[in-house]
């Protein structure tokens, strides 16, 4: 019976052409949209961990309360041991301790003089370390655009077009101006190695980037650190683990009563992303949902259509004394086959886009200008193993769907009309 249903739909395209069109669009449209709603929230999990947050974060209970300001007067203390029980307790993560700074960086004419000035978000990472994953995480070597990595003490780098606004190059000399931990001002001499761009707003308007320890000396912020980082090797995000940490973490040395004892937060709370992921999970499947209805409104009509088409076929088959019911099971397999042949030719075409976007990206940076979230400005989709059948969802459905409102009418026809139609 397949085999022959096959063949009817092969040989008739009148009667399966337009329905696997209209499958293969709608399927096209369902996969393409849902790699790049999981590539954008993959982009945003990437950055706000890498740039700001980790998988997991570390911070007093005080520094906590106040992290949008980066309070460094309430830092984590004794940071080295810290680090030390957490790489025995979770040794399945990797853990960095970062500093976050504000301040002025003041560049000097050829007298010695302030020649031009401009406020700077600083970012305090372990550069010198071979076990540090800084490098990695930030892909700082690729977003080199002059100059090199530091390689002494006191050498930053900086945002290039930070760098182009101030008129300074690689090998400039420049002033830091910043506050201590306690609050008095603080005042470093620092050559510029480098300058980098990132390609997110936020960091590439005025960011600089220096290893932990000059901050720490020029801060007087020894053994001390704003956050320790934690991230999982592989460098996806896993929620559910990521929370389990967090609970045995707070359990073991979180103390109410202590606003500077350590606290941990997961991703999701720490980058204000928790209500986006939910909101992108339900957006995925709301896609699939409208292309699910529309496509079954479309073949629903085309189903009547041929049903038109087909009205003397039908009183034939009806008047030889074949069932109804049958008849009926005939036409919902026909739509299934359709569905299938439609949704691969679909899903094949929307993962091409796709792939394509996966791997190179879409530029869409002069959106982002004004932006103060941790997102590239170059949007790339994700294909996972769900977007090779997430588009076979709407496609089978949608025809059976049509194909079972559009058929209910071979059950309205009455016997004793046929031979009337037939005559005709």
């Amino acid at each position: 019976m397949l085999k022959f249903l096959f063949k009817g739909l092969i040989r008739d395209r009148s009667r399966s052409l337009f329905p696997i069109l209209t499958v293969a669009i709608g399927v096209t449209l369902s996969v393409f949209l849902y790699s790049y709603l999981n590539g954008f929230m993959s982009d945003m999990i990437k950055s706000s961990a890498h740039y700001n947050t980790g998988h997991v974060r570390i911070m007093s209970q005080a520094y906590a309360q106040e992290s949008n300001q980066n309070p460094n007067d309430l830092a984590l203390i004794g940071i080295d041991t810290l680090i030390q029980n957490i790489q025995k307790t979770y040794p399945e993560m990797i853990w960095t301790p970062r500093i976050k700074l504000g301040g002025l960086i003041d560049i000097p004419d050829a007298n010695g003089e302030t020649r031009i000035q401009g406020p700077v978000s600083g970012m305090a990472i372990d550069l010198f370390s071979e076990s540090s994953p800084e490098k990695r995480l930030l892909n700082i070597k690729e977003a080199i655009v002059s100059g090199e990595l530091p390689k002494n003490h006191n050498e930053i780098l900086i945002a290039d077009d930070f760098a182009k606004r101030l008129k300074v190059a690689p090998g400039d000399t420049a002033t830091l101006l910043s506050s201590t931990m306690y609050g008095s001002m603080a005042m470093t001499n620092i050559i510029i190695a480098g300058t980098v761009r990132f390609g997110i707003a936020a960091l590439d308007r005025g960011a600089i980037m220096a290893d932990i320890s000059d901050i720490q000396i020029a801060l007087d912020m020894d053994d001390t650190a704003g956050e320790i980082l934690g991230f999982f090797p592989d460098d996806n995000f896993y929620e559910e683990k990521a929370y389990q940490i967090t609970d045995s973490f707070n359990k073991k040395y979180k103390n109410p009563e202590d606003q500077f004892s350590p606290i941990m937060g997961a991703l999701p709370d720490e980058a204000g992303l928790k209500d986006y992921m939910a909101i992108m999970d339900v957006a995925a499947y709301f896609i699939v949902g409208i292309f699910l209805l529309a496509m079954a409104i479309v073949l629903w009509n085309a189903g009547l259509m041929g049903s038109l088409r087909r009205y003397g076929e039908m009183g034939v088959r009806l008047a030889v004394g074949e069932e109804k019911g049958h008849i009926y099971k005939t036409l919902i397999l026909e739509s299934i086959m359709i569905g299938i042949i439609g949704s691969f030719v679909g899903t094949v075409i929307g993962l091409i886009p796709a792939y394509l976007m996966q791997i190179y990206g879409l530029d869409l940076s002069f959106l982002f200008e004004n932006s103060t979230m941790m997102i590239s400005g170059v949007l790339h989709a994700q294909v996972t193993p769900t977007t090779m059948f997430i588009g076979f969802i709407p496609g089978i459905l949608a025809t059976v769907f049509g194909t079972a409102i559009a058929g209910i009418g071979i059950y309205k026809r009455e016997t004793a009309q046929l031979f009337k139609e037939l005559e005709v």
